[in-house]
This record gives C-alpha cells, structure tokens and sequence, in this order.
C-alpha cells in the first residue's frame, strides 16, 4: 500500500528594498543601476556567524547529527524540508507461515490528532520479524501506537532541538521495554515467542532509527548506502561478549543453542525473569542523522533481505526502479522480488521511504523503427537500367 504524500510548503523570505524617487541624469542613473548589479552578482561574505556546527546528540551513532548554530539566520529559512512519502510489500518466501508485520504512517501528526505534538513533517515506521510463531510480532503491531506514544511519555515539541531528540530517545527505549514484559503479561502470546523490532521516526528533518534485532535500515545518500542499524547476532564480537558477560553462551552461530539474534521482544522462555541481567535483551541500539537534499530514501527490511544481498545492493536496486517509475511501493516489491530470486529461504517484508516529493523518470528510449518503402515497376525497370549501365 502506498501511503498519502504530505506536501510542505515553505516559505521564502524577500528581500526588502526601500526605493526613493530622486531626479538624477541618465548618466547618474546609469551608474547606480551598475553597482546595484554588482552587488546582486558579488553579495557580501556571509558573516562567520553563520556556520554549520557537528554535535554529538544520541549514544550509538556512525552518523554525526548536524545543525546550524544560527537558526534565526535567514539561512536556515532555506534548510531542507522532507516531503515524505512510503510503499513497502511483504511475501511469505519460502516457509510456510509468515510471521512479519509492519507498520507505514507518513503523517503522524495527522494519524494521533491531538495526541502528540511535535516537529512536522512526521513519520512512524516499524517491522517486526517474528520467531517462535507470528503471536508476538502481531501483538506488537497491534499495541505500537500506544506503546510508543501513549504510555511511554512522549514528549511534545515544535522543534527538533538536542533536547527533544534525547527524549524521544529516552521514551523510544521504554516503549521497546514496556512492549517487551507486555508480551511477558499476556497469556495469550506463548512465551516461546518473539520478535525483532525496528522503527524509524521522522521529525523535521531529523531521522531516528531505533533496533533491536537483525532487520536492517539502510538511508540512500547520493546512491551510496549509509548503514542506519547494526544487525544483533551472538556471533559478532561486541554482541557475544555481551551474552558471555550475562552468564549466556553462543553455540555454532544461536545464542543459548536456540535463537540467532541477541536482541528481540518477548522470548520469555529464554529471558530470565523482569530485572535480572538476561543475555537477551530488548534494549534498542539507536542512531540518527539531520536529512539534507543527498538523502533520497530508506530502506527498512528484514533479514530475509539481508541474508542473500548486502546494503548498497539493496540501494540500487531501489534507485533504478524510482528513476524508472518514482513508486515506492513497486520498488518494495522488485526489492523482494531480486531476494527471491537470489534464494532467500525466510519471510520478506520491504519499507521504502523517499524524502522528496518525486523523482526524475527517465525516459525510455524508443528504437528507432526502420521505414519501408515500394517502388512501382516502372521505377524498378528504371532503376535496373541505370545499374546496369
């Protein structure tokens, strides 16, 4: 399903001239007209004031979230504003139960009304790639909305400043826990089930992506493939050393012998119980970056993508297919599509999120047909006769 596009307008500031009619001779006129020409084509420096500065906002990042120390400047009326738009397809591959879920809101604000405020544009985005049975993964689509922005605290802003970014963090971090012993709590969700979790929020320009998990986000930057999580499997160093410090173990690439992720929601029959140190764990590894004109779309999958392609793969796959028809959700699909044909053996579900209102299709080349034309018999006699000669 492709979601409802939300267009930004912004505005322009114009530049305010003060004219006074004053008689002058045309040659005086002519010579003001000269500078005023110069001045438009060479502008004054601009002010050492006006600067982009790197802060370090967030605990796990390899991208640096950037923003202006003068944001009263008129330059910052120019910033980058995201026009957000999404598609993304699921196939069950080849198992035979689908166990993934997902969820697509461009327009935040307008899906919770009231319920929050906060920066616009706005976007919500989960996948939750299920194990164990589909129970947990559905029970956490079910409850999202009131997991992230009902109970956990979400905090209310009309600017996406440091201190609104670290607490949507802080209230990101408790909804993943409260979804977790939520799942512990339920009877109905059996406690050999669990599921990845990962979500990507929209602010502004801001983009905010919280994992737990081996689903993957991946941001296009001028077609190369930025990395917006880090897969969580007990066989990558940081990870294993984390499960043997809490008393786990790692068996051929399965932590405790039985699960090939360190981090995911619900596994109760695996945890330990609500306080205890457990070496698997629903606390969410974020990173975030301020989205500027390079930044043409994400990409959200679960690891039956990643499984049989890498990143930048993945990225030029959708690049093409935007550039051949600009629809997110077709390029969702030829995303799932190239993994089955790669030979995935999992369960598939793609996000594609583009940044900009549309992209330039290219236009098909028509080959050239050839033209036909027929001589009369006269004309062929003539002809016959002039070859000949």
């Amino acid at each position: 399903m492709v979601a409802g596009t939300e267009v930004i307008h912004q505005s322009i500031p114009v530049l305010d001239v003060k004219y006074r009619c004053v008689a002058k001779s045309v040659d005086e006129v002519a010579d003001i007209s000269a500078a005023v020409a110069a001045a438009v084509v060479s502008p004054p420096p601009p002010s050492p004031a006006v600067r982009t500065a790197e802060i370090d906002v967030g605990a796990v990042s390899e991208l640096d979230l950037r923003t202006s120390d003068a944001t009263s400047d008129a330059s910052a009326e120019f910033q980058f504003v995201p026009s957000i738009r999404s598609g993304s397809f699921a196939d069950i591959g080849p198992r035979r139960y689908m166990e993934d879920e997902h969820i697509c809101i461009d327009d935040l604000s307008a899906h919770l009304g009231s319920l929050i405020r906060c920066p616009a544009p706005s976007a919500f985005y989960g996948l939750f790639d299920g194990h164990g049975g589909p129970d947990a993964a559905a029970y956490i689509k079910r409850h999202a909305i009131r997991f992230f922005f009902e109970d956990a605290d979400f905090p209310h802003a009309s600017q996406a400043d440091e201190l609104f970014v670290e607490s949507v963090e802080s209230s990101v971090r408790k909804a993943f826990l409260l979804a977790d012993l939520a799942l512990a709590d339920d009877c109905t969700v059996s406690a050999s089930s669990g599921t990845t979790a990962l979500t990507a929020l929209v602010f502004g320009r801001l983009l905010l992506v919280a994992n737990a998990g081996d689903c993957r986000a991946v941001l296009c930057r001028k077609g190369e493939a930025v990395q917006m999580s880090e897969d969580h499997r007990p066989i990558y160093a940081s990870e294993r050393q984390r499960v043997e410090s809490s008393g786990g173990y790692v068996d051929d690439i399965y932590l405790n012998g039985v699960l090939s992720v360190s981090r995911a929601l619900g596994d109760w029959d695996v945890k330990l119980p609500g306080g205890s140190s457990s070496p698997l764990i629903a606390d969410p590894e974020f990173r975030q970056a301020v989205l500027t004109e390079d930044d043409e779309f994400l990409i959200i999958g679960c690891d039956g993508i990643w499984d049989v392609m890498s990143s930048q793969h993945a990225v030029s796959v959708v690049r093409r297919g935007l550039r051949r028809h600009d629809n997110p959700e077709q390029c969702a699909r030829e995303l799932v599509m190239e993994a089955l044909r790669l030979n995935t053996i999992d369960n598939l579900t793609v996000i594609v999120v583009c940044f900009s209102k549309e992209t330039r299709v290219e236009e098909q080349q028509r080959p050239q047909r050839l033209r036909c034309c027929s001589l009369s018999t006269e004309a062929l006699c003539n002809l016959k006769s002039w070859l000949e000669n």
